[in-house]
């Protein structure tokens, strides 16, 4: 059964050195700020498959001890400035991925089976630097290579959403992404902006862009949840903020002076 727990009970569920899978849209940012301030450390990032504000956030914080992902970037905003300090510094270990590779592993873990073959790698540098990837020869069809990429399952998958019911069950409409990223996590905690008194599944319409409470440990309330993101028929994201952060993050003193007042801010937003 699913449980509804307060926003900080939530996240004291993810443990240090947890693997944690964040989602590049449905981006659960109060539980990132409630993560930075419960000092959760050596968290392990899996970015589905890209990363911004939220990746940059908890590099910046010192909270972040490695990382899969593709990209990590504010968008107009331009580069992550976090995340490219802690790269040139040697501060986390990056695994260097792709798109389809990273959903590859992912899908590996959901139909639990140790790895997923993928044909577009083959002939990429990435080869040299990732020595969990194995070329071999396919075992079936036409002759030639493919690569094959290990299983991703997660510790814990953390994102945001418009609403849950009382039972656990998440609309997540046409993210199914998120569906993914919960089938292979040990674990799902999702922040919502309410808790609505109807059954998400009652019906075959609504029940079609659901997430069964299944697959999901706990549901916290964080109203504007994903502020300064986006989030889908809610409300869009603030990108005045967005690019203010990216300006004052380029330094690290700077971070700490934006990330010092932005706890105050989301609190007001919220």
């Amino acid at each position: 059964m699913t449980d509804i727990v307060a926003l900080e009970a939530l996240v004291r569920r993810i443990k240090p050195g947890a693997s944690l899978a964040i989602p590049v849209n449905c981006v659960a940012m109060a539980a990132t700020a409630a993560l930075i301030e419960g000092d959760v450390s050596g968290l392990r990032l899996v970015c589905v498959p890209t990363s911004g504000l939220q990746a940059d956030f908890l590099i910046g914080a010192g909270r972040v001890s490695a990382i899969e992902t593709s990209a990590v970037s504010l968008g107009e905003a331009g580069g992550a400035p976090r995340f490219a300090a802690g790269v040139r510094a040697g501060a986390f270990t990056l695994h260097d991925s792709t798109c389809p590779a990273i959903l590859a592993g992912l899908l590996a873990a959901q139909k639990g089976v140790p790895f997923m073959p993928i044909a577009g790698i083959i002939g990429s540098d990435l080869l040299r630097v990732r020595s969990d990837w194995k070329v071999i020869d396919s075992p079936t069809g036409e002759p030639g290579k493919v690569v094959v990429v290990p299983a991703i399952a997660p510790d814990v998958a953390l994102f945001h959403a418009p609403e849950a019911d009382r039972a656990g069950n998440v609309r997540i409409g046409r993210h199914r992404e998120l569906a993914g990223i919960a089938y292979a996590a040990k674990r799902t905690f999702v922040t919502v902006e309410r808790i609505v008194a109807r059954n998400l599944l009652e019906t075959e319409d609504s029940a079609a862009g659901v997430l069964p409470s299944l697959y999901v440990e706990a549901v916290a309330v964080a109203e504007r949840g994903a502020w300064p993101l986006p989030l889908w028929d809610e409300y869009d994201g603030d990108a005045a903020e967005v690019k203010r952060y990216a300006a004052m993050a380029r330094t690290e003193d700077g971070f700490h002076t934006y990330l010092s007042a932005y706890f105050a801010r989301r609190k007001q937003v919220a």
